[in-house]
């Protein structure tokens, strides 16, 4: 099948090459994809990186076309991107007689929604979640401006229009059908978290804790919008009270600042902190030497569309996770599977009970196979792509 896949995110970045490459270098072995993103000045700059891509696609026998992602003023630059795309869009889908769009997110959607109704192709809608509402819920938008009405407005036409949606989480899925949007309730989803290469991210050696006052807990991605920062501080300071040589380790990119800053307003001042930047082929190696991952998550309506790639991470490399309740299907996989703990609450007393908990969990004869096979389970690349090539081929 000849699919036109347009991404907002760029190919570059860690998320584009975790959740975008890793699909498309498969399915593009049964399909003929061409491939429109939208790459940031910083990432396109770097030429080890952007060079060893371009060869990578150019193998994998995909039409990649880059454009310039403008980040500022939001609105005119995310309108600009959108002539931009929708021109370069319309050429390559004409030219190479493209049969399904599939969009990865808001932005790439819109587009999509225009070419369908030019071109009567097929539409899938790859929500990723409830853009308006994260935004809003991460404080970036107001109810009541016309940035948040004007997405909301396009959101309801994107999902009637789309042809099939996938969410990310089952708990999504109910929110949309809960939302009064479909027309005659009527819509056809597919379900597909946020896989992991379960060949990259893996157990890479045998892990066991033997010093009683030391733990290693990890943390991966994004600190700012609807991830909340400051309770994971929190937990590391009950967590150096229970283990007095425990270190936490932020692997981040961009926000270097902003976690240092924090750490000192916490009165911090330990080597058992480290705040760093890998490579996406590095991650799985520094994962593995965590014994549990950490992060929390605002628990508020959009985030029941949320599944954070950090925790398949993590659970593929035999790490079980401390986090909250109430986003996404979390609670079902980690309360179920038996690989992490969930605070209900952001209280001293939730602190420092999960501390306690993750704590022991994470001593658990057999607990990293465990969090291993959950990853499996849940967030397997190869069963994600399978449920991509069914929808392509429908």
């Amino acid at each position: 099948m000849r699919v036109l896949y347009l991404s907002y995110d760029g190919l570059l970045e860690p998320l584009g090459q975790s959740q975008v490459w890793q699909y498309l270098q498969q399915l593009a072995k049964s399909h003929q994809i061409t491939l429109v993103t939208f790459e940031k000045a910083a990432d396109w700059c770097n030429s080890a990186l952007r060079e060893g891509m371009i060869n990578k696609v150019k193998s994998a026998q995909i039409c990649w076309v880059p454009l310039r992602y403008h980040k500022s003023p939001e609105l005119i630059s995310t309108f600009s991107d959108l002539v931009l795309g929708f021109c370069v869009s319309l050429y390559l889908a004409l030219r190479r007689k493209i049969k399904i769009v599939h969009a990865r997110s808001y932005v790439a959607a819109l587009l999509a929604m225009m070419l369908k109704a030019l071109l009567r192709v097929k539409f899938i809608f790859d929500m990723r979640g409830f853009l308006a509402d994260e935004r809003a819920d991460a404080r970036i938008w107001k109810r009541d401006s016309w940035s948040f009405k004007l997405t909301k407005y396009f959101e309801r036409r994107l999902f009637n229009s789309a042809d099939t949606v996938v969410s990310l989480t089952h708990n999504g899925v109910q929110a949309l059908r809960e939302s009064g949007y479909l027309k005659n309730g009527s819509l056809k989803c597919r379900v597909i978290p946020t896989c992991t290469n379960l060949d990259i991210f893996k157990i890479m050696k045998d892990h066991t804790l033997v010093d009683a006052d030391s733990f290693s807990l990890g943390y991966a991605g994004t600190v700012t919008g609807w991830y909340l920062f400051d309770p994971v501080m929190e937990c590391f300071k009950y967590l150096q009270k229970l283990r007095p040589r425990a270190r936490v380790t932020f692997l981040n990119k961009g926000e270097h600042g902003f976690i240092l800053e924090r750490i000192k307003a916490f009165g911090f001042n330990s080597p058992g902190i480290q705040v760093k930047y890998l490579e996406f082929n590095l991650m799985a190696g520094e994962i593995n030497q965590f014994d549990a991952g950490i992060f929390f998550i605002r628990p508020v309506f959009s985030k029941r569309a949320s599944s954070p790639t950090k925790l398949g991470e993590f659970l593929a490399c035999g790490v079980p996770c401390l986090t909250n309740s109430g986003v996404g299907d979390m609670d079902r996989i980690l309360t179920g599977e038996g690989v992490g703990i969930m605070i209900k609450d952001f209280s001293p007393e939730a602190y420092q009970d999960g501390v306690k908990k993750i704590v022991a969990l994470a001593a658990e004869p057999g607990i990293r196979n465990r969090c291993a096979l959950a990853a499996k389970k849940y967030f397997s690349l190869q069963e994600g792509i399978i449920l991509y090539d069914s929808i392509y081929s429908e």
